[in-house]
């Protein structure tokens, strides 16, 4: 088989002409920025989640930013995290200036292991931070007992977990915050993008008064027909606000999320059949009465197992011009990190082995049959010219 014509971009949103047509109907109101659209978005997606409040952002990093600081984390405060995610996680972390505390990994689940976290509790710890790994829900009745027992905020990072349910709940449910990513790449797509949710309407008013500069009222507030009203500034906050030329891609994603997961599960489902008896490690079936969001798909390469390093892999899918990702090197694998808290890639070993080992295959809904089909015979491929 000779490799594809063009390059099948890892991520590749699906993008429709009903985002199209609300763009463009946004550009004709003269109105780009935080606005109608933007608080039609929080709204629908409050109603999706079943939260009462939601605030709409530029990123799910800002999200977790504003998480941890209406949370009162402060200098010295641990906050209880997976070394299994991206750096925005921790980094948030360090911006409200907290400690970040690494807790292990579950190796079949690849989620941040209840235990390792009561393990890692001290006196200084505020919170903790579980990230539901390429949408499959952490165990919320062991960490949320966990919250409860050391009088601790929860704050979950649902970046991967917009379908994600477990036990009946939405991801998103359980903690007394929430952080959600409609980055390019995610389920539901803003181009850049995130989302706060919460059940306290307090904390829901605050985050919205940081999210633009510390001020009382947004520019739509001062500036639409309704007449131009003065703001004051309450506290220093920061520029995270979502425009609505985003917001009216967020609309129409969030209508389609079932049928782009149910597209996803297809994809899912033949990747299984595809690498069932090859030499790697696909993902472990969902746990019982929980939703997979089906973000990430993906395959450990082990190459005591495989014949060949992950990285090799990688490098021979490009060649074939499919896009993979890597989900992700541990956090203590990166010398920030090292230098900053002394983290070394031995004291998290399970991430660490997930970090070295594990690819990310395309799994968007926009993919065709075509597609599929040259995603597994590359594998195919490079796996059997090394065996």
């Amino acid at each position: 088989m000779k490799p594809r014509e063009n390059f099948l971009v890892f991520g590749a949103p699906s993008i429709q002409q009903e985002e199209i047509d609300e763009v463009v109907a946004t550009l004709e109101s003269g109105w780009l920025g935080t606005g109608p659209k933007t608080a039609q978005f929080e709204t629908e997606m409050a109603q999706y989640k079943g939260r009462a409040h939601a605030v709409a952002l530029n990123s799910c990093t800002a999200a977790l930013h504003l998480a941890l600081l209406v949370a009162d984390i402060r200098p010295g405060d641990e906050v209880i995290t997976t070394p299994l995610t991206f750096c925005a996680t921790v980094n948030a972390i360090i911006h409200a200036g907290g400690t970040p505390v690494l807790a292990d990994v579950d190796p079949v689940t690849m989620n941040i292991d209840p235990d390792r976290v009561q393990d890692c509790i001290t006196h200084r710890t505020r919170a903790i931070l579980p990230v539901h790994f390429a949408g499959r829900p952490c165990d919320m009745d062991a960490l949320c007992r966990i919250a409860q027992e050391h009088d601790l905020t929860l704050i979950e990072d649902c970046a991967h977990a917009v379908e994600t349910t477990y036990r009946g709940r939405h991801a998103g449910t359980f903690g007394d915050l929430a952080a959600f990513s409609f980055y390019v790449t995610k389920n539901l797509v803003t181009g850049e993008g995130g989302m706060l949710l919460t059940d306290d309407g307090k904390l829901a008013a605050r985050i919205k008064t940081l999210a633009l500069h510390g001020m009382s009222k947004d520019a739509w507030h001062r500036f639409s027909d309704a007449g131009y009203q003065h703001y004051q500034v309450t506290e220093a906050g920061f520029k995270y606000n979502m425009m609505d030329i985003q917001a009216a891609l967020g609309l129409h994603q969030l209508r389609r999320l079932e049928s782009n997961w149910e597209k996803r599960q297809k994809i899912w489902e033949t990747y299984n059949t595809a690498f069932r008896h090859l030499p790697v490690t696909c993902p472990a079936p969902p746990e019982p009465d929980t939703r997979h969001g089906l973000h990430l798909y993906t395959l450990c390469v082990d190459q005591a197992t495989a014949g060949i390093h992950r990285d090799e892999f990688l490098t021979a899918m490009h060649q074939r011009n499919i896009g993979t990702g890597v989900h992700y090197l541990s956090i203590a694998e990166h010398p920030f990190y090292q230098d900053k808290f002394g983290w070394r890639p031995e004291d998290t070993p399970h991430a660490t082995a997930i970090g070295r080992a594990t690819v990310s295959l395309p799994l968007s809904p926009g993919l065709t049959e075509t597609d599929v089909a040259d995603v597994i015979e590359s594998v195919h491929q490079v796996l059997t010219a090394r065996s």
